[in-house]
């Protein structure tokens, strides 16, 4: 089965935006797609990296609904090494970020942080940091959001097979 029809499958919807698999599961399907900037129609897709595995994505809204954007929010704002993790992971995603010959919003998600934030500091979407985290190896937030969400993969195989 092709990386698109696995993505697919993954969103129950058709994807939008994809221009690449950034992460794999250790199965071999897509875990983790980049996202243009801009959906052709000059749409903004404020985030690069987003999180396609089911199982993935059901372990880290488990942690997001026990109260974990804010726990990490408190973390970014309080530990000097994560807040560090955390700025230099919000310049990268700044830098991937590629202007379009159309942008409904004039290019101003191009200056958005990991998963959409205008505030820098700001965790609003621990699935864009886990996302991040998968893509960028070494993004400390989102490596703790990963931890804290395993197993991020089933131990049985492929959920998205």
């Amino acid at each position: 089965m092709d990386d698109e029809t696995v993505i697919e499958r993954q969103l129950g919807r058709p994807a939008r935006g994809v221009a690449g698999v950034a992460a794999r599961c250790p199965y071999g399907a897509p875990a983790v797609v980049e996202q243009d900037s801009y959906l052709p129609g000059g749409e903004p897709f404020p985030t690069t990296y987003y999180l396609t595995c089911p199982h993935a994505v059901a372990a880290v809204s488990a942690l997001e609904h026990a109260g974990g954007v804010e726990r990490y929010q408190r973390l970014a704002d309080e530990d000097a090494a994560f807040a560090r993790s955390y700025r230099d992971g919000a310049e990268r995603q700044r830098s991937l970020r590629r202007p379009a010959p159309v942008m409904l919003d004039g290019g101003a998600s191009l200056a958005l942080g990991i998963g959409g934030t205008a505030r820098d500091g700001a965790v609003k979407c621990l699935h864009a940091h886990a996302a991040f985290a998968l893509a960028e190896p070494g993004y400390l937030l989102g490596d703790a959001v990963l931890a804290e969400a395993a197993p991020v993969f089933p131990a049985g195989g492929c959920c998205s097979a």
